[in-house]
């Protein structure tokens, strides 16, 4: 499976568009499924085109709270693309042709949500050959209750995404890849705990499991 990141705190590349918010592609066995949709839908299209991904191509949207710096681009996203299929949202948001997702759930065999955890947000699991790659848009629920949520599903081997305030860093002791984006207080901390695990986010990077 592979996740690009779309929109991010930081630009991994230079002509790419740095803005607070986050979304990335993810792209598991065939399906592309675009993971929240940053603040701004300009940029997230624009980051975008630079990728070489055609908008028309991503058949679903899976988003994970309902904060202006996840959804803000979802409304120009889908006036580029108004055939998505389905729109996959916490039960705290609501939508036309959404799909609710409240409790922990598999959306397609290898594809899962946490459900929404805390009453504000929902990640998406991937189970791959080597594990779960957990992506989660800014982890306002407590670390540990995401990562039980997603363990029902199977064996954790790595998360990419917004963190917040986590700082419970032992938690990521089993974890072979972390990749800290948008809104993560303790990139440093991450980074010296677990280099060999470590992974720069920014817009533009690409994620190969």
């Amino acid at each position: 499976m592979k996740v690009t990141i779309i929109y991010d705190n930081e630009a991994l590349r230079k002509n790419f568009k740095a803005d607070w918010g986050f979304s990335c592609l993810v792209e598991p066995k065939g399906k592309k499924i675009l993971f929240d949709t940053g603040a701004n839908g300009d940029i997230l299209l624009s980051n975008m085109q630079k990728l070489g991904t055609d908008p028309l191509s991503i058949e679903e949207i899976f988003i994970s709270h309902l904060h202006f710096d996840h959804t803000g681009g979802l409304s120009d996203f889908l006036k580029v693309n108004p055939k998505i299929k389905k729109i996959y949202l916490p039960s705290s948001m609501k939508l036309k042709n959404e799909v609710i997702l409240k409790e922990p759930k598999k959306i397609y065999e290898n594809i899962f949500s946490t459900g929404e955890l805390e009453g504000i947000e929902q990640s998406m699991g991937v189970i791959t050959e080597k594990g779960i790659v957990l992506i989660v848009g800014c982890s306002h629920p407590y670390m540990g209750n995401i990562l039980e949520a997603a363990r029902k599903f199977g064996k954790l081997y790595g998360i990419i995404g917004g963190m917040h305030g986590f700082s419970d860093f032992g938690l990521f002791k089993d974890l072979e890849l972390i990749c800290p984006t948008h809104c993560t207080q303790h990139k440093a901390e991450l980074k010296k705990l677990y280099p060999q695990k470590y992974i720069e986010g920014g817009a533009g990077r690409i994620i190969e499991v």
